[in-house]
C-alpha cells in the first residue's frame, strides 16, 4: 500500500501525525511511504530524517492525494483539500464529522473512506491530555497581569493566597489540567456528573481536592470566589443551553480567567468562541476567555511523539490486513469509520446532522462474524437507518 504523511494546513497547527520512527515501521512493514515535504519540519522532524526512516518526500500536496492509497494527517480536511478527494481512497484525520456538515458533504460525494481519528484511541487520546495539561499554564498565562488576567500567582506567596481554580469535567481533559494545578498549589475544585470519577479522583488526591456534583447552579454558587475556570466537558451537540451563560460571568470579580479546552461549537459555554495561537485571548462581562481550538499544536514535537506512537498500531492494522479485517480485530476503529464510498457510517453525524446513515458493520458485510467490541463514541443515537 502507498501511505502518506501529509502536511498540516490548519492555522496554527504544528503536529504530525507520524515521526520518522513511525515511518520506519510501516516501511518495514513492506509499505511505500511518502512525506509531503516540511510536514514535521515545525514539530522538530526535517526531511531528511524521514528520507533515513525509508520515505520519499514529495514536493506538494497535490502530488500527495494523487499518489496515495491512505492518507493521515493530524486536523480536519480543509475546504482547499475537497477537490483532492477521490473515490476509494482512504484519509484518517480529526475530522469532527458531526460539527463539520461541509466536510461531511465533501466527504460523501467524493466516495473516499474516511475514519476520523478523535474516535479511534482506545484508551483516550494523546491530545486529550496534552490539551489538559497545556490548557491549564494557558489559563495560567492568561492569569497574568501583562495578559489582562487579575494578577494572582497559582500557589500563593507568603500572606497571598493562591488560585481557587475550577475544572468542569473529570475525564481525561479534565485529569489532565488537575495534575498540573494541583502540582503547583492550586485550590481545585472538579466538577462532573459521574459520582464515580468525583470518588476516584478525590481518593487519587487524598482527598485534598475539592469535588461537586456538575449544574449549573453549583457552577454559580462557586464562581463569586473562582479565579479560573476550564471547560473539559464534551457537550452534546444537540443541546441548546448552557453551563455558564453570559450572565454568569458577572460573578466572577473582573480580570478572572475562563478557559475553554473543549471549545465546542455549540459548546457548554456561551461566550465561547474559537481563537487561534496568535491572538487566543478576549474579554467578555470582565472575564478573560482564552479559546485556542488547537491547544496541543502549542507543544507540537511532544505531542507529535503521543500521537505517533498510539496511532502506529491502528494504521498498520488496516495496511497489513485491510480496512475490513481491521475493522473486525478492532471495534475502535470500526466505530471511527465515518463514511465509506459514499455512505455514511458514523452515527453521531446521523443524530445531529439528520443525514440517513448504515452501521459500518453492516457496509462491510462482518456484522455475523466475532467482532471486538467497542462502546458507542457518544451518547447520540440514531435510528435514521440507509436501506440497501
Amino acid at each position: 500500500m502507498i501511505f502518506g504523511v501529509l502536511k498540516d494546513i490548519k492555522e496554527g497547527e504544528f503536529r504530525v501525525i507520524c515521526t520518522p520512527l513511525e515511518v520506519a515501521a510501516i516501511a518495514a512493514a513492506g509499505h511505500t511511504v511518502l512525506v509531503q515535504k516540511d510536514a514535521g519540519k515545525a514539530a522538530g522532524f526535517p526531511d531528511e530524517a524521514y528520507a533515513k526512516a525509508g520515505a520519499e518526500i514529495v514536493e506538494t500536496a497535490g502530488e500527495m492525494w494523487n499518489r496515495c492509497d491512505f492518507l493521515a494527517k493530524v486536523k480536519e480536511i480543509a475546504p482547499s483539500e475537497f477537490g483532492y478527494l477521490r473515490e476509494n481512497q482512504m484519509i484518517y484525520c480529526c475530522i469532527h464529522p458531526a460539527g463539520h456538515p461541509e466536510e461531511v458533504q465533501a466527504i460523501l460525494d467524493s466516495k473516499c473512506i474516511a475514519i476520523t481519528a478523535e474516535d479511534s484511541h482506545r484508551y483516550g487520546s494523546p491530545n486529550c491530555e496534552a490539551a489538559g495539561k497545556q490548557g491549564a499554564l494557558f489559563g495560567l498565562e492568561s492569569m497574568l497581569t501583562i495578559n489582562g488576567g487579575k494578577g494572582k500567582f497559582v500557589g500563593g506567596f507568603a500572606g497571598a493566597p493562591g488560585m481557587n481554580v475550577l475544572i468542569m469535567g473529570g475525564g481525561l481533559v479534565g485529569q489532565g489540567a488537575l495534575s498540573v494545578l494541583y502540582a503547583l498549589g492550586a485550590n481545585v475544585t472538579v466538577m462532573d456528573i459521574n459520582v464515580g470519577v468525583l470518588r476516584m479522583l478525590g481518593d487519587r488526591y487524598e482527598q485534598k481536592i475539592n469535588t461537586m456534583y456538575c449544574t449549573k447552579e453549583a457552577i454559580a454558587s462557586i464562581l463569586p470566589q473562582t479565579d479560573m475556570v476550564l471547560n473539559c466537558v464534551k457537550w452534546p451537540k444537540q443541546r441548546k443551553d448552557f453551563l455558564i451563560d453570559k450572565e454568569m460571568l458577572k460573578l466572577m470579580e473582573p480580570g478572572s480567567v475562563l478557559v475553554d479546552i473543549s471549545n465546542d461549537d455549540p459548546g457548554a459555554i456561551e461566550s465561547s468562541h474559537e481563537t487561534h495561537h496568535d491572538n487566543p485571548r478576549y474579554v467578555v462581562n470582565g472575564v478573560v476567555h482564552y479559546c485556542v481550538s488547537n491547544i496541543p499544536g502549542a507543544v507540537a514535537h511532544s505531542t507529535s511523539v503521543a500521537l505517533a506512537s498510539e496511532t502506529l498500531p491502528m494504521l498498520l492494522n488496516i495496511m497489513n490486513n485491510g480496512l475490513t479485517e481491521a475493522c473486525v480485530r478492532d471495534g475502535f476503529i470500526r466505530r471511527s469509520l465515518t463514511a465509506y464510498k459514499g455512505y455514511l457510517t458514523h452515527e453521531e453525524t446521523s443524530g445531529i446532522q439528520g443525514r440517513p446513515w448504515i452501521r459500518p458493520e453492516d457496509i462491510l458485510g462482518i456484522a455475523d462474524r466475532a467482532l471486538d467490541p467497542a462502546p458507542p463514541a457518544t451518547t447520540t443515537r440514531s435510528d435514521n437507518f440507509i436501506k440497501l
